[in-house]
């Protein structure tokens, strides 16, 4: 195996084109955004096998002083998936690339894989591998239109047949001149969670701003380009609710939020992603992700309406100490502390 430690642009798209499951989280211009928007630098290594298989880890590692002991994520909290890209992806190669990120010089490298790529549970067992499960939701494509309004669920159907009933109107957002109106609904959504888990509004609002800071998606926005849509659903002149959605071989749900007192009456958010998943299957996407679910058994059904179907997976930590145990540990202490509770929107936060 041939290991480029800095990927050639060039390759690095080339090896994109050719896999029908990349997600728009691969790109170079999605890591260019994560170097822009925080402590970051881009380390993507591409990979050489002698049967011609060529593989791209999209990788940046962190700078500062918490980068000092050595750090690298594909890709870092609040960036969404990473992993290997590249089509015929088996357990031979998964193992032969983690052998390689375990014996970098670094702490921990945290590798968090598209849900569809098999054969990762295969370094479960690796003595520097730490395993966490997770569950997403993805909605498969093939036929189209026509083939996802065959798997819509009845709820969702009657949502869809309300929001055009009442005049619901979708505004497609390409430059990020909308995303004001997310931010507001983000806001209000970040105190209605910090209600809900008896957080303290200030903690919420905090780490929310910590996931997301303000610009993050002008970034996105920029770097991305063609593939950055925001959909903004409308009653009447009111902003009801608003979702991110990253295009590219795969389309990505990345955010969501709402009004929900507007929203929710006039079912604004079936009638967003409905209109998401025509313009992924127009553009040809194989695939429309939903990304983290968690336990959440409302988030779960919404998905499920729309056809998406569970996925178990998990993200693996490669660390020479455990940092991962003392990191889950001290989370549960200050929860203990303030009494947090944990809920369906706490569960999915990415």
């Amino acid at each position: 195996m041939r290991v480029h430690p800095r990927a050639p642009r060039d390759q690095w798209r080339a090896v994109l084109a050719e896999d029908p499951l990349a997600l728009p989280e691969h790109a170079p211009e999605w890591v260019d955004a994560v170097c822009a928007g925080g402590p970051y630098t881009d380390a993507t290594r591409l990979y050489e096998f002698p049967d011609g298989r060529r593989f791209v880890l999209p990788l940046v590692r962190r700078t500062g002083l918490a980068g000092v002991p050595g750090q690298l994520w594909s890709l870092p909290h609040s960036w969404g998936l990473g992993g290997l890209v590249g089509p015929d992806l088996d357990a031979g190669a998964i193992r032969a690339v983690v052998g390689d990120l375990a014996a970098l010089p670094a702490v921990r490298v945290v590798v968090r894989p598209d849900p569809l790529r098999k054969g990762w549970e295969c370094i479960a067992g690796h003595p520097k591998v730490h395993a966490s499960p997770r569950r997403a939701h993805v909605l498969d494509l093939v036929g189209g239109v026509d083939g996802v309004r065959a798997r819509l669920g009845s709820l969702t159907r009657r949502n869809l047949r309300t929001a055009e009933r009442l005049g619901v109107r979708v505004e497609l957002d390409r430059d990020g001149s909308l995303l004001p109106i997310y931010h507001r609904h983000y806001d209000l959504s970040v105190d209605r969670w910090a209600a809900k888990q008896n957080e303290p509004l200030a903690l919420a609002r905090w780490r929310a701003a910590r996931r997301d800071p303000v610009g993050k998606f002008d970034l996105i926005a920029k770097h991305l380009g063609e593939a950055f849509r925001h959909y903004v659903a409308f009653d009447g002149d009111t902003p009801a609710a608003s979702i991110i959605v990253l295009f590219g071989r795969t389309a990505s749900y990345s955010r969501g939020a709402m009004d929900r007192d507007v929203a929710g009456p006039v079912r604004a958010n079936d009638l967003l992603h409905w209109t998401a998943i025509q313009d992924a299957c127009a553009a040809g996407c194989t695939h429309y992700h939903m990304l983290e679910t968690g336990e959440s058994e409302s988030l779960a059904r919404f998905k499920e309406r729309l056809g998406a179907v569970p996925i178990d997976y998990c993200d693996y930590r490669i660390e020479r100490v455990p940092l991962t145990k003392a990191d889950k540990k001290l989370r549960s202490a200050v929860k203990k502390v303030i009494g947090f509770r944990d809920t369906d929107n706490a569960a999915v936060q990415r």
